[in-house]
């Protein structure tokens, strides 16, 4: 997931504007799909999505999330925390850009930086009290619809105590998931160095917990970037994102092949996107070198059973939408697997 793809507040204003005609351009991929409960698992093999990220605006909560996949055929899916605590009823964090500055390229203000300590005090003490009847409720509520919360996303980091850590893994127990997921922790700007003593402690509460850990890469990709550790607990999993190390100056089409066979026992899920190699952008399905159709075919052949989730990152085209976009993701992984 690109920490860069962000939307401005004119792109969403124009999002805002054609949120209500937004269904009558799913198409034929998503008419196809929503005949009664949603089912996206094609062939045994089981495809979601990344929400609300893969729809952003389009989807500011988790009730409109939910709309969404159903609509479009979705039954599961990775939720990010800030959806589910504001559900929940956690503080609401402040608002981004302004006169400030703190907006893209620039730094935040010391007023926002003021703001954004509070707060994160405010969340940790609603963390550390937070029951986990919302939680259970949000699970209900997508169970109800036919969509089941495979991974909760959310960051744990160093400085966080082992009573928010705790937390994180309840709610995701909560929620009815079974992974924790986040970027592989690294020392310093080089992703490649991972920080092993963070990956080592997330491993142990996973252990208490029972829930994976599932880390995921950018371009840092290569065949053993992982190696380490998912050698430290086998609740340390790898989250593959197949398009980021198709484009990986180490990684490429048949690295991607050769690291799910290599790693497939402790692979908690993938990301499914299509990037070119070399760096390169992220394009339509179909349009880059990731082997998206060979990645699901393997999948199949093996009866692999971790989930593969959508994460929209191409350029939407002029007259659609991102839930749109989505739609006909599900639907190429779905003839990938006819």
């Amino acid at each position: 997931m690109s920490r860069k793809h962000q939307f401005s507040r004119r792109e969403f204003g124009k999002l805002a504007l054609a949120g209500l005609p937004a269904a009558a351009l799913f198409g034929r991929a998503a008419t196809a799909l929503a005949q009664g409960k949603p089912n996206s698992v094609f062939a045994g093999v089981r495809v979601g999505a990344i929400t609300p990220y893969s729809f952003n605006v389009e989807t500011p909560d988790v009730k409109a999330i939910l709309a969404a996949v159903t609509k479009i055929g979705i039954s599961e899916v990775e939720v990010q925390n800030n959806v589910v605590e504001a559900f929940a009823g956690a503080p609401a964090a402040p608002a981004r850009g302004g006169g400030g500055g703190g907006g893209r390229g620039t730094p935040p203000s010391p007023e926002q930086l003021a703001a954004q300590k509070t707060f994160a005090g405010q969340l940790k003490t609603w963390r550390l009290s937070a029951p986990m009847a919302k939680f259970e409720e949000l699970r209900k509520m997508y169970n109800a619809a036919g969509v089941k919360i495979d991974a909760y996303r959310i960051t744990l980091t160093e400085d966080m105590s082992d009573a928010e850590y705790d937390y994180a893994f309840n709610a995701a127990r909560a929620l009815g998931a079974d992974q924790v997921t986040m970027e592989l922790p690294s020392i310093g700007e080089d992703r490649g160095n991972i920080n092993l003593n963070l990956t080592k402690r997330i491993g142990t509460f996973a252990a208490k917990h029972k829930i994976s850990a599932g880390y995921h890469a950018h371009l840092q990709s290569t065949p053993t970037l992982w190696d380490a550790a998912l050698a430290q607990s086998p609740w340390n999993k790898a989250q593959v994102d197949i398009g980021h190390y198709t484009a990986a100056p180490k990684g490429g089409p048949a690295a991607v092949i050769a690291t799910i066979q290599k790693h497939h026992a402790q692979i908690a899920s993938l990301h499914l996107k299509d990037r070119k190699t070399a760096e390169g952008p992220n394009v339509a399905w179909g349009q880059g070198n990731t082997p998206i159709k060979e990645v699901l075919q393997l999948m199949r052949k093996e009866k692999y059973t971790f989930p593969a989730f959508i994460e929209l990152e191409y350029p939407v085209p002029e007259g659609s939408t991102r839930v749109a976009e989505v739609a006909k993701c599900v639907q190429y992984a779905k003839d990938a697997l006819a």
